[in-house]
């Protein structure tokens, strides 16, 4: 199957720690530190009955400017192993700056389209479980460590949680809606 990008988002997101989003109603400034690892947990499983889909239909993209089901299922588990990684760098190093990672690109080189669907289902899961079980080590006052984006975004270890777990959320709504918007 051929690989066709989507128009990239461009918009910094870093907003969703101010306020609720328009597009999903999710608001992270209400979300709590002991909530972070729930909420993982939950959106894996959310995913996991969303993977468990037709295939074929997994892979439909509903709109030119938004991902298949698929897609945004691999985008989530290697947001998971991704923050995994910060979070990690922001817990053992002096105010790390992560590189940049262009998720477009990622989604191309790594043939997000051709995944298998049962695949990412089991590594969304270890990939979640594995974040919310770092995120449930974090104790006092390293919930105020710091990291950055290469961007300069700068973030806690509790900002960069809730900022985190939008992305998840966000895309069940994009996913979901998509969905249920499609004959079958």
């Amino acid at each position: 199957m051929a690989v066709v990008a989507i128009t990239p988002d461009s918009k910094d997101w870093t907003w969703v720690l101010d306020r609720r989003c328009p597009e999903c109603g999710f608001d992270t400034s209400t979300c709590q530190r002991d909530q972070i690892s729930p909420l993982i947990l939950g959106s894996a499983q959310a995913w996991r009955t969303i993977l468990a889909d037709d295939p074929g239909r997994l892979r439909e993209r509903a709109r030119d400017d938004r991902w298949s089901p698929l897609e945004y299922a691999c985008h989530v588990r290697d947001v998971f192993r991704l923050f995994g990684q910060r979070l990690e760098l922001m817990l053992t190093l002096e105010d790390p700056t992560y590189p940049n990672w262009d998720q477009d690109r990622t989604a191309i080189e790594d043939r997000y389209q051709d995944q298998d669907p049962a695949a990412v289902s089991a590594e969304l899961l270890t990939a979640a479980s594995s974040l919310a079980e770092a995120f449930d080590r974090v104790e006092g006052a390293a919930w105020g460590r710091r990291g950055s984006r290469s961007d300069g975004a700068q973030f806690t270890v509790e900002t960069f949680g809730r900022y985190m777990i939008h992305d998840p959320v966000h895309h069940l709504h994009d996913v979901t809606t998509d969905l249920s918007t499609r004959p079958g």
